[in-house]
């Protein structure tokens, strides 16, 4: 089984006028919901690949009851914590020409919330993945990850981390199968310019020496990266059709790579599909559907 944990699930209200100004009243052309969170945007696009998942996290409130009925299907189960207090966030992405974000914080999470999703972590299964995705809220220890890997430290299971900073950089020594940063967050981790693929290269490979089996690195519109646990390398860039979308394209990937790997045991393939996820989501309002997926893939 694929378990996802997002901390602080949301509603995302996108929003889309020709422009908007400040201080009058703005009326958009076009808007639109989705439940999101990182986590929560890999569990549907593994949906999309036929493979079941468990999104784990915290809800509260109407929108907590929203996003729990939105994701649940055949193949997102949801197994979330309610709080008793406060309402799961709602973000709200304004595109007018370009793309304005608006995050809310979420609801506090208290020790004996996050005492019961260590629970549920116990339930993991040798075999199984994890996939620990996002941010954390402000009302949680700053060692979170770290305390939920170290829950399932004793178990033969496939570690998937997709956080930025020093977030990251502390799962590293649990050995996660899988990171996903991008060009500026390597930049920012080692205090080094990363200018082109050489230096993508050879700071992808310093993670591996701190922990990491594989590492993606995000390239924005030249695709991406990936220095494999074999030591090989492998590239995949992007298809020129306009961005419609840029919201869960990273996850989308995160999403495809694992889906890649359990099918065929290919790291190359792995990248390739993970890339397809990545530029379908793009491509859509929302996130990527199986039938784009594979219109994309046949394209690279």
């Amino acid at each position: 089984m694929i378990y996802t944990v997002t901390l602080s699930p949301s509603i995302d209200y996108v929003v889309r006028m020709s422009s908007m100004r400040f201080n009058v009243t703005n009326r958009t052309d076009s808007e639109e919901f989705y439940y999101g969170g990182k986590g929560i945007n890999v569990s549907q696009v593994l949906g999309q690949l036929d493979l079941p998942s468990t999104a784990l996290g915290f809800i509260a409130g109407f929108t907590g009851d929203a996003i729990a009925a939105g994701i649940g299907s055949s193949m997102v189960r949801t197994d979330f914590i309610r709080l008793n207090n406060g309402f799961s966030r709602i973000n709200i992405k304004i595109k007018a020409g370009g793309e304005t974000e608006v995050n809310g914080q979420g609801p506090d999470i208290p020790a004996e919330a996050l005492e019961q999703l260590m629970k549920k972590l116990d339930a993991i299964q040798d075999g199984d993945i994890l996939v620990l995705a996002g941010s954390i809220p402000k009302s949680m220890p700053d060692d979170v990850y770290e305390r939920m890997l170290d829950r399932v430290a004793h178990k033969n299971i496939m570690i998937v981390v997709d956080a930025t900073k020093q977030l990251l950089v502390n799962s590293l020594k649990n050995h996660p199968f899988l990171i996903k940063p991008n060009r500026l967050e390597l930049s920012e981790i080692f205090h080094a310019e990363v200018e082109n693929d050489q230096d993508v290269e050879k700071y992808a490979r310093k993670l591996q020496e701190m922990g990491a089996r594989n590492v993606i690195v995000s390239l924005g519109r030249k695709g991406a990266m990936l220095v494999d646990e074999n030591g090989g390398v492998h590239k995949q860039g992007t298809l020129k059709q306009p961005v419609l979308n840029t919201v869960g394209a990273g996850d989308s990937m995160v999403a495809g790579f694992i889906a890649g790997y359990i099918k065929t045991g290919d790291y190359a393939y792995a990248l390739k599909l993970g890339s397809a996820c990545g530029n379908a989501t793009s491509f859509l309002p929302g996130l990527a559907t199986k039938e784009k997926i594979y219109e994309v893939l046949g394209q690279f």
